[in-house]
């Protein structure tokens, strides 16, 4: 019998404190600022020197890929747009029930690497948004963050992102 996973429930224990922790800041915040469009609930989550991120643009080929983010002020500020445009959606009804939820069945975050203070993660997204004004929203992609523990705290330094999913 296959028990089906619970979206909203960290897949890791308690007592693995820092898979834990990884998982509250890239799933749980994350998810929770941007359908609210709230940078100031994710800002304390980023290392702002030296961050950088790269987009992959849903391509297969890295020679597409670009330093689309070589600042924590050019993702932020993308991000803002995105999660703005994303909340004039939801409040205009384009979207079936809460897209919340939609988001969170459509996110995997079951990898996490770690290596003393640094750690791999891979976030995986699948699922679609229902919409009320044609098709479902498809959500299939993936990100590669590089997340680094300052002062016991796990923070994103950061990623590859907007990489194509390839299922296992």
């Amino acid at each position: 019998m296959t028990t089906q996973r619970d979206p909203f429930r960290n897949p890791f224990p308690q007592t693995d404190a820092d898979r834990s922790a990884i998982w509250e800041m890239l799933v749980q915040r994350d998810i929770d600022a941007f359908v609210t469009a709230d940078w100031s609930a994710v800002a304390g989550d980023f290392i702002a020197e030296n961050f950088t991120g790269v987009s992959g643009h849903f391509q297969d080929d890295p020679n597409k890929y670009d330093l689309a983010y070589p600042t924590l002020e050019a993702y932020r500020d993308d991000w803002v747009k995105q999660a703005q445009d994303f909340a004039v959606g939801r409040d205009a009804g384009v979207y079936e029930g809460d897209p919340r939820d939609g988001i969170f069945h459509a996110t995997r975050l079951e990898e996490i690497e770690i290596t003393g203070d640094t750690a791999l993660v891979r976030k995986k997204f699948d699922g679609h948004l229902a919409r009320t004004d044609g098709p479902a929203e498809r959500m299939n992609w993936q990100t590669l963050y590089w997340c680094r523990s300052q002062e016991g705290r796990w923070k994103i330094a950061g990623f590859v992102g907007y990489l194509p999913h390839i299922k296992e």
